[in-house]
C-alpha cells in the first residue's frame, strides 16, 4: 500500500505539519472566535493539560435548562434514509409538505411491493423528487411505532395525488413545512429548505461533490462511484469527502483573497504551487478534533475474535485505501495533495469515529397522526374517513425520524462522565440537525459540562470496557467508588 501511496512520502512535511495538534493558544483563540460568531455566552471552551479540551459553563443553569445548541461542521443522511424522510441537505429539517413526506413512504412501499411481482409502477416516480436508486433499500432504523394493522392497498391514484399536492389532507396545514429547493448544480439528489441553506451548502461542500448534469462527465462518474462504495461499506466516508471538500473550498477562498490584495497593492504573483499556510488555516477547523487513524481507533466488532485483529484492523485500512482512490480520482487537486494521503485521510475518518454523534430530527407525520387522533367528534370521524387509510397503508412504522451522523465542533469537547451533569437531547421545538445539549441537573458557573459517552448505568467494568474503545479509562467520581 506504501508503494502505491506515493504521497506520503512526497508531501511529508506538509502531513506533519497538519497533524501536529495546535498549541493551547490556538485552540483558545479558535473557540472563542466561533463562540464570538455565534454570539454564545454560556459556555467556553478550556484546555486542561490532562484532559485535552473541555467545555465549561459560563453562567448557571437550571436542571432542563439548554446549555448549547451547536450547529454540525459536516453531517450525513444515512443513505437508507433517505427514502422514507426528504430533509434539508444542510441543515436537515423536514421540507416538503406532509402530504409529500406520507406519499413518498407510500409510492417506494408500492414500487417494491411491485418489484417483488415484476410489475410495472408507472410514472409516478417523476413526482418522488428523483430519489436515487441506491436508495432503494428500505431502512431499518426506527423511530416510532404507529397503527399495528397489517398494510393494506389505497385506491389507486392516491399515492400519486399525495405527492403532486392534488390531495391535502385534513389539517395539514398545521403542519406546514418549507418548499423543497433543488441542489443548484441540478443533482437531483440534494434538496433544501430555503436558497441560504442552498448556496452554504454549495459553498462549503457540494460544489465539489455535486453529481449533477452540469458538471464534468469524468468527475460525475467518478463520484458516483465513490458515492456508491460509500454507500455499500460505510457512510463515514461521505462525512471524510465533506470534510475534504470544505479544507479544498476554503483553502481556494484565502488564496483570492491574498491574490486580490496583491492585486490592489500591485504586488501580484499569481502561483499555483501549494501556499503551506494557506492550508494550514483552512485545515483549522479540523485541526481543532482529537484525532487517531481510524484502523487504530476502530473498535473491535463482537464477531471478530481478538487473534483476528491484526487482519481486522489491515481490512479497514485497505477499504480506507479503497475509498480514498475514488476520491481521489473525482476531486483531486494538485494544491491541497496532502489531503489525499491515507495518513490524513485515516485520520480525519478516526476523528470522526471518536467524536461523531448521532444526528437525529423528528419526523412532522408522527405529530400529524397524533393531533388526528386527539381530535374531538365529529372533527376525528370525517379525518379519519380519509387518513385512517392512508395510516393503514403505512403500517405500523408509520413515522420515522431522519437519522445519519454529524460532527459538531462545540460537542465534541465536551468530555466524558459516568455521572454527568448534561446529555444530548432533542426537545419539541428542535426541529433540524443541530446537537442540542440539556442540563441534566443544576450547573455552577465554573464547571466542567459533561455528558456520557456510554449507558451509565452499566457496570463498572462494562463501562470501562466500552470506554476503552475512545483510548482512555475513566476516573470520574463515580469509577473512582466503585473501582474494587
Amino acid at each position: 500500500m506504501e508503494s502505491i501511496c506515493p504521497i506520503e512520502s512526497r508531501c511529508a512535511t506538509e502531513i506533519s505539519a497538519l497533524l501536529t495538534p495546535p498549541s493551547p493558544l490556538q485552540v483558545q483563540e479558535y473557540y472563542h472566535n466561533l463562540l464570538s460568531a455565534r454570539e454564545y455566552s454560556g459556555v467556553t471552551v478550556k484546555q486542561d493539560g490532562n484532559l485535552g479540551k473541555g467545555l465549561y459553563a459560563d453562567m448557571d443553569f437550571k436542571e432542563g435548562e439548554l446549555v448549547l445548541k451547536d450547529p454540525m461542521f459536516v453531517g450525513v443522511q444515512h443513505s437508507l434514509n433517505k427514502i422514507d424522510c426528504l430533509v434539508c441537505s444542510f441543515c436537515f429539517r423536514f421540507i416538503g409538505s406532509i402530504e409529500l413526506q406520507i406519499g413518498r413512504r407510500l409510492y417506494m412501499q408500492q414500487l417494491r411491493a411491485n418489484e417483488s411481482h415484476g410489475c410495472d409502477v408507472g410514472n409516478s416516480s417523476k413526482h418522488c423528487l428523483e430519489m436515487d436508486s441506491s436508495d432503494e433499500e428500505e431502512s431499518t432504523q426506527r423511530c416510532a411505532s404507529g397503527s399495528s394493522k397489517t398494510k393494506v392497498s389505497l385506491p389507486e391514484g392516491v399515492v400519486e395525488s399525495l405527492m403532486n399536492g392534488q390531495l391535502v389532507l385534513p389539517c395539514s396545514e398545521k403542519f406546514s413545512l418549507l418548499p423543497a429547493v433543488p441542489c443548484p448544480g441540478g443533482c437531483g439528489e440534494a434538496y433544501y429548505c430555503s436558497m441560504s441553506c442552498a448556496e452554504a451548502d454549495w459553498e462549503s461542500f457540494h460544489s465539489l461533490l455535486c453529481t449533477g448534469e452540469s458538471s464534468d462527465p469524468a468527475h460525475r462518474e467518478a463520484l458516483l462511484k465513490f458515492i456508491k462504495h460509500a454507500n455499500e461499506t460505510n457512510d463515514i466516508f461521505l462525512l471524510a469527502a465533506k470534510a475534504i471538500s470544505s479544507t479544498m473550498l476554503r483553502y481556494r477562498k484565502l488564496k483570492a483573497i491574498n491574490v486580490e490584495e496583491q492585486v490592489k497593492h500591485n504586488t501580484s504573483c499569481v502561483s499555483n504551487h501549494r501556499n503551506l499556510s494557506f492550508l494550514l488555516e483552512a485545515w483549522r477547523p479540523i485541526s481543532m478534533g482529537h484525532k487517531r487513524r481510524w484502523w487504530d481507533c476502530i473498535a473491535l466488532p463482537d464477531d471478530v475474535d481478538s487473534s483476528d485483529e491484526a487482519s481486522f484492523r489491515l481490512q479497514i485500512k485497505e477499504l480506507a485505501f479503497e475509498s480514498l482512490q475514488l476520491l481521489k480520482t473525482a476531486i483531486f487537486d494538485k494544491e491541497c495533495e496532502p489531503l489525499f494521503s491515507l495518513e490524513i485521510y485515516g485520520h480525519i475518518i478516526g476523528m470522526f469515529e471518536l467524536n461523531n454523534l448521532d444526528l437525529v430530527v423528528a419526523s412532522p407525520v408522527e405529530d400529524y397522526f397524533l393531533y388526528i387522533d386527539d381530535l374531538t367528534y365529529p372533527n376525528k370521524e370525517d379525518a379519519e374517513k380519509i387518513t385512517q387509510p392512508i395510516l393503514d397503508a403505512l403500517g405500523e412504522d408509520y413515522s420515522i425520524c431522519c437519522q445519519g451522523t454529524a460532527f459538531f465542533p462545540l460537542q465534541s469537547c465536551i468530555n466524558h462522565s459516568c455521572c454527568p451533569n448534561a446529555k444530548a437531547f432533542k426537545r419539541d421545538e428542535d426541529k433540524d440537525g443541530q446537537a442540542t445539549i440539556i442540563a441534566q441537573r443544576s450547573i455552577c458557573k465554573g464547571e466542567e459540562i459533561t455528558i456520557s459517552y456510554v449507558d451509565e448505568d452499566l457496570p463498572f467494568e462494562e463501562r470501562q470496557a466500552s470506554l476503552a474503545d475512545y483510548g482512555f479509562r475513566c476516573r470520574c467520581p463515580k469509577c473512582i467508588e466503585e473501582d474494587p
